[in-house]
């Protein structure tokens, strides 16, 4: 069965906009039942934006009734005789003249919505530079007191399905890292145990050796002392 772009975004959306089983979102979207439970419970997914299926024409609302109604149902992607995403053409994104007043809003607001998300990432989605990720960051803007937050999707920046696929690589970037530091903490802490238990032996005192006895004279014979 075709997955829809994005399942984790598309599990987000369904699990706060629907009525469906976890069962049914798990199996849409090719993801585990436990963690579509994760996404509901606030475990899973943190952070990523929910990406619409019907919006984006993976789903008809009909369908979304029809197994909301039906716990038995099972949802069906429509098939798109072409591809969902496009690949970007290589270089920066062109930002019309009439956006580009609008870029420092949207960087404030990944800032502060998404702080996992990289300044090449930030450049990448909305066209900008280094110099003015860093100018918002630490608000030295020269505009910094008229710049106030603004999602870079209602601004007509970039799309939701830009934004979410950032948002998830970031997630799966991050939570590679945490993976790599714990088995980085694990192997110091395992180095200094062996270091440790290595210098506690060598501090042992050396068992003291046993006094030896002093041997006792031989018996003179009789016939000795009277020569």
């Amino acid at each position: 069965m075709a997955q829809p772009l994005m399942p984790k975004a598309t599990a987000v959306w369904l699990v706060d906009n629907t009525t469906l089983t976890f069962e049914q979102i798990a199996e849409f979207c090719g993801l585990h039942e436990l963690e579509v439970k994760g996404v509901a419970d606030g475990e899973v997914a943190v952070g990523i934006v929910g990406l619409d299926p019907v919006a984006n024409g993976q789903l008809t609302q009909e369908e979304l009734d029809r197994c909301s109604a039906d716990p038995s149902a099972r949802l069906k992607i429509i098939a798109s005789p072409v591809p969902l995403h496009r690949r970007p053409p290589k270089g920066a994104r062109y930002t019309p003249l009439s956006k580009r007043q609008d870029r420092p809003d949207a960087i404030n607001w990944l800032l502060r919505n998404h702080p996992e998300l990289s300044d090449a990432q930030i450049q990448k989605l909305l066209g900008t530079t280094k110099a003015t990720v860093n100018a918002v960051r630490d608000r030295t803007h020269w505009n910094m007191p008229n710049i106030k937050p603004q999602d870079p999707v209602s601004l007509g920046i970039c799309s939701q399905t830009e934004l979410a696929e950032a948002v998830e690589k970031a997630q799966v970037r991050e939570e590679r890292k945490a993976k790599r530091e714990a088995r980085e903490a694990a192997k110091r802490a395992a180095a200094k145990a062996e270091a440790e238990a290595g210098d506690d032996a060598a501090a042992e005192p050396a068992p003291e050796a046993a006094p030896v006895a002093e041997a006792e004279p031989e018996p003179v014979a009789a016939d000795e002392e009277q020569a």
